[in-house]
């Protein structure tokens, strides 16, 4: 659904006419998201999350590299396409409940609103609108304004939103950053409903690490690259029996790796360090250490 390759963002601060600094947010970035994915990718502000989030929305375009998603290339939209590919390919979910919604709609009308540019038939939206609201368990509400709906019900209505053209890939940017621990439980159970009972493929795009627990994969991504994967139950037995995640680096076709920061803080790995290749493995020293033979 998703596959980025040696992807590149820059941006040049200063203006028109003068030098200015280029700053690369994205350097190298690989990731690849199968269809029917509920996946999330962490990191912290500066990462270039929200650079690669602003490129899969259809909102920027690469500067080098290859984004595309659904067999789209994003690198080459202009114009028409660009906006087919925003209304019919890909749906969005804000990290501010208040910027999802029209405050003068209820949410009924506000989940019917974009079937308009889609070309849904008229007749369809009223009834759509009405079983999307019911999947994210909240059809009670469908003619409150937001101003009358509580934090978390007025995410859920916006994911509603996202989902009224039937999207490919949904893309949720810290959709649970507003509100408390339950409250985001019950957004990330519409998000896991959406991904399950409809077969969309969703991307959630986060700071908050304990978002992991929420879904299998886990990609965390660093200073424009991404640096490490978790995979959660399913793909790893603890010592007492239960299932364990398991956490593995992200190696580019350079052989290029990052290791977890809490890795090498925990070692001591800085500027150098020494290798040993083994018959099944690299072993990864600190260049004080001698390996022992």
């Amino acid at each position: 659904m998703v596959f980025c390759e040696n992807l590149v963002r820059i941006f040049r601060t200063g203006t028109r006419g003068r030098d200015g600094v280029e700053v690369q947010a994205l350097q190298g970035l690989d990731l690849t998201v199968r269809e029917g994915e509920l996946l999330a990718l962490v990191g912290a502000s500066g990462s270039g999350k929200s650079t690669l989030l602003g490129i899969l929305a259809g909102l920027d375009s690469p500067s080098a590299g290859t984004a595309e998603v659904a067999g789209t290339d994003l690198g080459t939209l202009k114009g028409r396409a660009r906006t087919a590919y925003r209304r019919r390919t890909v749906g969005t979910i804000r990290q501010q409940t208040a910027a999802n919604l029209l405050p003068y709609l209820t949410a009924r009308e506000n989940v019917q609103l974009p079937m308009g540019y889609a070309g849904v038939p008229r007749r369809r939206r009223a009834a759509r609108a009405g079983e999307l609201l019911d999947l994210m368990g909240i059809a009670a509400a469908a003619d409150r304004t937001p101003a009358a709906l509580s934090g978390g019900e007025q995410q859920r209505v916006a994911i509603a939103v996202a989902l009224a053209n039937e999207p490919r890939l949904l893309l949720a940017d810290e959709p649970t950053g507003e509100l408390d621990t339950a409250t985001s439980e019950e957004v990330f159970g519409a998000l896991r409903t959406a991904n399950g009972e409809l077969g969309t493929t969703v991307l959630i795009v986060t700071h908050d690490a304990l978002v992991a627990g929420q879904v299998r994969r886990t990609v965390r991504i660093r200073d424009g690259r991404t640096s490490t994967e978790v995979l959660r139950p399913g793909d790893g037995t603890g010592a007492d029996g239960a299932l364990a995640a398991q956490e593995f680096t992200v190696l580019d076709r350079v052989g290029r790796l990052q290791l977890p920061r809490e890795f090498t803080e925990s070692l001591g790995l800085a500027d150098r360090v020494r290798l040993v290749l083994e018959d099944d493995h690299i072993e990864v020293w600190p260049d004080r250490d001698r390996p022992r033979r």
